[in-house]
């Protein structure tokens, strides 16, 4: 997810007509959302003619609720990641998992072209793109259809004022627990310490969910089949300490 965060505006008055509701719908929007800009760099040739031939396909429908067997029909389980960045984590575990079907959600388009190349380089079948925010999916899937939710590397927001935009609240937790089945797992990581707090305490305070952590090394360390990403990459080269913390629904 991108870190550089949109300045709130100030807060609208009654609309007078449609055009001043739909701006402030919009206005909304830009207070509420999980991410900052959409486009960095100007896409290379390669890549923008690879998102021209297979973002369509790739993408999940645009509205209703999704059909999770008919998105992945030889999947036995399915997983989601919010802002997956450049991919290389959801790429791993679509490679490790044939058998499970992968939704990744991520609004910074370069991203998306990157791993729409790593789809194409590995030849994996079993991943499905939303090119925005992943509160707009949440609410599409099914009760407990979730094995996995991944969360990794989250903007941080740090100004108080903008941490009502952190992905982890009470309102998207609830939704993560009515997606996620009974033993399925919630992997949350972080280079940022108050992040870090800030997740164990919604966390911990959440009735759905459960800490796997028996001792530091578990959260200090990241399990084996947790594949890096080129953020986490940078941010222990840059001496930051990566926090990964893993939950089970209950």
């Amino acid at each position: 997810m991108g870190k550089d965060g949109p300045r709130d505006g100030a807060e609208a008055s009654l609309p007078l007509n449609d055009a001043e509701a739909l701006n402030d719908a919009e206005a909304f929007k830009r207070r509420e959302r999980l991410y900052g800009r959409r486009v960095g760099k100007p896409l290379r040739a390669h890549q923008q003619s690879l998102i021209d031939a297979r973002l369509g396909s790739l993408s999940i429908p645009s509205d209703g609720l999704l059909d999770l067997s008919a998105l992945f029909p030889r999947a036995s389980q399915c997983a989601l990641e919010v802002g997956f960045g450049g991919g290389e984590h959801l790429a791993a575990q679509a490679q490790a998992h044939p058998d499970w079907g992968f939704i990744g959600c991520e609004p910074f388009i370069n991203g998306a072209a990157k791993l729409v190349a790593q789809i194409e380089e590995q030849k994996l079948d079993n991943i499905r793109l939303h090119i925005g925010d992943a509160r707009e999916v949440m609410p599409r899937l099914p009760d407990l259809c979730l094995t996995a939710l991944y969360l990794l590397f989250p903007d941080p927001w740090p100004k108080a004022r903008h941490h009502k935009r952190r992905f982890v609240n009470a309102k998207n937790l609830d939704e993560a627990a009515r997606i996620l089945r009974p033993g399925a797992e919630l992997r949350i990581a972080t280079d940022i310490a108050d992040y870090a707090r800030w997740t164990l305490e919604h966390l911990m305070g959440h009735g759905a969910f459960c800490w796997t952590a028996e001792h530091a090394g578990d959260w200090q360390n990241r399990p084996a089949d947790w594949p890096a990403t080129r953020y986490e990459q940078k941010a222990l080269r840059q001496g930051r300490t990566c926090v990964y913390l893993r939950f089970i629904r209950r």
